[in-house]
Parts: structure tokens; sequence; C-alpha cells
């Protein structure tokens, strides 16, 4: 609902005009004077450009594609390919295509770590100490388990625990080389160990 204008009375109008009269400005207007009494020029208008026109783009549209890593840790097989070959190279080769015969061999498959791992020390310093050359070791590929954690596990306890050993005291002042075993001797379930000369 509007509100009706109010009108002021003749009277009011007279008391308001008696107090504008007495009424003083709180501050006073000063003229602007600037020091060599120079009169202020307006500046020229100046006309703004259009900026330039800049295409769409999205960020990264130029970079290359990479590959997706999605293994945060190599495979075995990679790690073993990547790894010097300390020993002769020619015998190498033939070991890795199964022409070379193990001396001896040790079957870990269904141990648990805590029997496995002295097994297997005993069995390389035995093999050492009689001056075999080449071991085999059979871990088996292992069985895929429930995996309810946020880190994937990988298959095959053994498999990824006896490499390890290998590389790590006492076993590794005794061994020149490990690699998979070819297939005829159990492929990615196997390990050939060469083992370094007895002195």
């Amino acid at each position: 609902m509007s509100r009706k204008r109010r009108h002021l009375s003749p009277e009011e109008k007279e008391l308001w005009n008696r107090v504008a009269e007495k009424a003083e400005p709180m501050h006073q207007a000063h003229p602007l004077v600037l020091p060599d009494s120079t009169p202020i020029e307006k500046s020229p208008i100046t006309e703004t450009k259009p900026a330039a026109y800049i295409e769409k783009f999205m960020v990264g549209q130029k970079a290359k594609p990479q590959k997706a890593k999605r293994d945060l840790k190599p495979s075995l097989r990679d790690e073993f390919s990547q790894m010097p070959v300390a020993m002769d190279k020619k015998a190498f080769q033939r070991m890795t295509r199964g022409k070379l015969v193990p001396d001896s061999k040790i079957d870990l498959h269904g141990m648990t770590l805590a029997q496995a791992h002295p097994a297997l020390i005993g069995f390389i310093r035995t093999a050492h100490v009689r001056g075999y050359r080449l071991v085999l070791v059979i871990t088996g590929k292992g069985k895929r388990g429930e995996d309810h954690g946020p880190i994937p596990q990988p298959r095959g306890v053994l498999k990824h625990q006896v490499p390890q050993w290998l590389r790590a005291a006492p076993l590794s002042p005794m061994i020149l080389q490990v690699t998979e075993a070819h297939l005829k001797h159990g492929g990615s379930g196997a390990y050939y160990v060469y083992l370094r000369r007895h002195r």
C-alpha cells in the first residue's frame, strides 16, 4: 500500500526558511590552485583498442601423450632382464635357453616363509661347497588369494621373496647370477642360480 505524500504547511515552510538562513556549511570549499598557477587541462580521451583475439585452447593440448604406467613395481621378469650379466655371456645364453642341465634342485613349493628360508640357505651352502655351478630353485607360481587391502598383493609369496633372499647375506657372496628358469625347468615358477667357484 503506497503512502500518500505529505506537503508542508505555510507555517512549516516559513520555519524551514528561517532555519536554512541561519545554517552555516560545515566545510568551506577551497578552490584548487596549482603551484605554477597553470590551468588544468583536460586530458584527451584516448580510444581503447580491442584486445587481440585469442583462440580457445586447453592446457597441455600440445603435450605428447605418454603411455600410462599401471604398475608401480616392475615385474620380476623385467627386473631380471635389466640386471647386468655377471657370468660368461655364452653360458648365460645357453642357461636361459634351457640348454644347461642344473647340477641340483630344491623344491620350496608348499613351504611357508619360515620353512623355506633356512632350507634355501642350507641348499645353496651345500651346493657351493660341493662345487656345483648351476642349481634350480623351484618356488611355484603361487595362487592368487583374496585381496581386501588398498595395496595390491603380488601373486606367489615365495616367488617374490626368494630373489630377495638370494641377493642378501649370507647367500649373495656365493651367487654370480639369478634369472627365471626356462619353460622346461619350470618357467616363471623356478629360478636358475649360477654359483661362484668354491675356493
